[in-house]
């Protein structure tokens, strides 16, 4: 990684996407300290400290949503606007047929999710300000903590700055993918997760140099584990399975094709923090929605028994969910008789499997092994990590920083950067040749 960082720096070209991509970053976390006029911070930390659903959503906003700033929704309604636009896109035609149409399918595409976000930063937005008016001085509204008088006129003002915010964060990660290095939204995830992360350990570190050693040992033992867990989930994460492809060789005109080599990669973890993104979604939503109806507050009570973090029914239906959602994106990513169909008309066949339909069913039962081993992999790394960082620390901020999803996140987002630079460095070096 720091070899690849050298070698981007002295080009260019690349050295200015860094540059750009470093600097709507830097515009992103100003943004989050960026406060909205009128909100009362303390009450409103208040009422989202008390909420596992927002808290878990502040921890991956940089602490944005907890101070009240203007980017408290961070990425979270274009993220989830496009997996409802993904899977939108697989089951219906109309969607699908857009997806296949190039560059103006994209964009129209594009265009959906954008205004899907829109809808969703205004419902977020809303859940937010009836959540904070519920959990504030009782529930008398959240007009105490603004300057408004009136309840409704200050929801409309919170709402409209936080939808705002919403799309400006949007529009930033598009920027630092069109003009930038990896994929913004992935970027401006990784850098909330870290400035979350960060902030905590350096507050350990000023116990330390008050003079609590017990700080000391706990920020100590907390950064030796993630060490290990995050070489361990690296590793993992790298690991693919190599199907050898044969292709033969053909004689058209005067030269000869083909005759050569090569591999079908399958990952342990194709389809990435999907599974558990939607596992934790899912489990997180009837809080979110029992949190809105103040009348509904013993059915939230019972929910909090059995469904809040750590008990067993919890951990087998969170289990439950990864191997569900692992299998549903293995089948949209891997579709083992269009991988056939390909490998069929290029000429080329796996050694021992006849081609057509047997490879098909060969690729589709070793997919289905490595998707097995996938989900238990996934399933492992939702409580293990979580049970490990509990022993080493108490602090509730760093342990949502560094949660399941928070370190999967930032393993893939820093191996997709690092080959996002590999890949641009590696175009320069044949422009170069060309020339």
């Amino acid at each position: 990684m720091i070899e690849t960082l050298k070698n981007a720096f002295r080009n260019k070209d690349i050295r200015k996407k860094i540059f750009i991509t470093l600097a709507l970053l830097l515009v992103f976390r100003i943004g989050c300290y960026i406060p909205v006029p009128g909100v009362n911070r303390s009450a409103f930390e208040t009422a989202i400290t008390g909420n596992q659903f927002l808290a878990l959503m502040s921890g991956i906003t940089g602490n944005a949503l907890q101070n009240a700033t203007l980017f408290a929704l961070g990425i979270g309604p274009y993220i989830n606007a496009s997996i409802i636009v993904q899977l939108l896109t697989v089951g219906i035609p109309a969607l699908e047929r857009l997806s296949k149409q190039g560059e103006e399918g994209q964009k129209k595409i594009t265009l959906i999710t954008r205004i899907i976000t829109i809808i969703l930063a205004i419902v977020q937005s809303i859940g937010v300000i009836v959540l904070f008016a519920n959990n504030l001085n009782g529930g008398n509204g959240i007009n105490t903590a603004l300057f408004f008088d009136s309840t409704w006129l200050a929801g409309i003002y919170m709402t409209i700055l936080y939808t705002a915010g919403a799309m400006l964060v949007m529009w930033l990660g598009e920027r630092i993918t069109d003009y930038g290095v990896g994929n913004g939204i992935s970027m401006i995830i990784f850098i909330g997760i870290l400035s979350t992360a960060g902030l905590s350990i350096l507050g350990k570190f000023e116990d330390v140099f008050a003079g609590n050693l017990d700080a000391l040992l706990e920020v100590g033992l907390f950064i030796v584990l993630a060490i290990l867990i995050f070489f361990a989930i690296t590793y993992v994460d790298l690991a693919e399975r190599r199907i050898p492809v044969q292709y033969a060789k053909q004689v058209r005109g005067t030269k000869m094709y083909g005759g050569q080599s090569s591999v079908i990669p399958m990952k342990i973890t194709g389809s990435g923090v999907m599974p558990l993104i939607f596992s934790f979604a899912i489990l997180s939503f009837p809080n979110m929605i029992m949190s809105l109806v103040p009348s509904w507050s013993d059915e939230l009570q019972w929910w909090t028994e059995h469904f809040s973090n750590g008990t067993p029914w919890y951990v087998l239906v969170l289990a439950v969910l990864i191997f569900v959602f692992s299998f549903f994106y293995a089948q949209i990513e891997f579709n083992p008789e269009d991988v056939s169909k390909q490998i069929q008309q290029n000429g080329g066949f796996i050694q021992g499997i006849r081609p057509g339909k047997p490879t098909a069913q060969y690729l589709s039962k070793i997919h289905k092994r490595i998707t097995l081993f996938g989900a238990i992999f996934l399933t492992l790394v939702a409580f293990v990590p979580s049970l490990i960082f509990s022993i080493a620390t108490s602090d509730s901020t760093l342990l949502s920083a560094f949660s399941t999803t928070g370190i999967l996140i930032v393993v893939s987002v820093a191996l997709e950067f690092d080959k996002q630079l590999q890949s641009q460095i590696m175009m320069k070096n044949y422009k170069g040749f060309l020339k």
